[in-house]
């Protein structure tokens, strides 16, 4: 079949194609991978929207402002949250369409990450107040879900794309602090219309190519491309204004599809520059909290960052397009290293 395609004996459409499946640097993979695993997640997420949407109005399953919140977001009160269970297809879809142990890993963590996040919203929703499961609570089970993860995906190679092996016990404990903190540094990035979905983006697409050109078993890739199709989707209810919100449920299962995808690429470090947003959302929160505690003062007007910069005036629209661009920024930094390092 190749040399029928390199002697011109194929019609023009199957060379296109072939040229497109085996384009360089992971991009034939993530096409191929869109294609098998991203369009049927993008559509079902698409079908499914409206009527989640009518069923959690029903159940009451609201939004409840944060009290501390900019005064712009007690408007949100009332839109209905929890929309992050349309990410439930991306583990059906993929485990669909692959049966290998890698997809059956991912599934169990994206399914672990969302019931936390789920169990957190509905204490939320029953309290009537933006306090759910504490913080140690929350890192404590996710811990334990990276901890499962690992177990189900099985032995790893130990090794770390641009640096090559490294101790197995250092390679799995950086793999669960890499869950840990994406999945948190991802909740705390939801906190605007389309702002965390659309931040996700472009480190999926990169992480997508990473396991193409790594060579990772198919199911990696088809993973991302399936949570890549859903994230899409969702961002048509949850673009501004929303109509639908992620919440805990949606914003645990997209850390830890990201992350989990990551470990399995061998991308654990990678993480800090093609999540560079993610990682500044979380680090602001520290600092914060830091500076407060140590010497009674604040670093910014509000943290996470993005309310820093609504209290400086920008409009939330604003906000959720520059956190984007500097994801993509941040992204392609990150591949063009690894690509580099090759």
């Amino acid at each position: 079949m190749i040399a029928d395609v390199l002697n011109g004996t194929q019609p023009w459409w199957f060379t296109l194609l072939y040229g497109v499946l085996n384009a360089p640097l992971g991009i034939g993979t993530l096409l191929f991978s869109c294609l098998l695993g991203g369009l049927p997640a993008y559509a079902t997420t698409m079908l499914l929207g409206p009527p989640l949407i009518a069923r959690l109005q029903r159940a009451s399953a609201q939004q409840v402002a944060y009290e501390d919140a900019p005064a712009t977001h007690q408007a949100k009160t009332g839109t209905p949250t929890m929309g992050g269970l349309l990410f439930a297809v991306v583990p059906v879809i993929a485990l669909l369409l692959n049966h290998e142990r890698d997809t059956l890993a991912l599934a169990v963590l994206v399914l672990a990450c969302m019931g936390i996040g789920a169990f957190d919203d509905l204490a939320k929703i029953r309290g009537q107040r933006n306090r759910g499961l504490g913080a140690p609570a929350k890192l404590g089970l996710t811990a334990v879900a990276a901890v499962v993860f690992l177990s189900v995906a099985g032995p790893q190679s130990g090794s770390l794309v641009g640096i090559g092996s490294i101790p197995n016990w250092v390679w799995y404990v950086l793999s669960v602090c890499a869950v840990v903190a994406t999945t948190h540094a991802v909740n705390l990035t939801d906190g605007l219309d389309g702002l965390a979905g659309s931040v996700a983006i472009p480190p999926l697409v990169v992480l997508i190519c990473i396991a193409g050109f790594t060579q990772q078993p198919l199911g990696v890739p088809i993973f991302g491309a399936a949570m890549l199709g859903a994230v899409l989707g969702f961002l048509n209810y949850n673009r501004y204004p929303a109509r639908l919100f992620m919440g805990d449920t949606g914003s645990l299962a997209l850390g830890g599809a990201i992350a989990g995808v990551a470990v399995l690429d061998g991308a654990q470090l990678l993480l800090l520059v093609i999540g560079g947003v993610f990682v500044a959302e979380a680090l602001s929160v520290i600092l914060q909290v830091a500076s407060f505690k140590t010497t009674g003062r604040r670093i910014f007007r509000m943290s996470p960052l993005h309310h820093h910069f609504e209290l400086e005036g920008w409009p939330e629209q604003r906000v959720t397009k520059r956190f984007w661009i500097a994801s993509a920024v941040l992204s392609l930094v990150g591949f063009a290293l690894i690509v580099r390092t090759r």
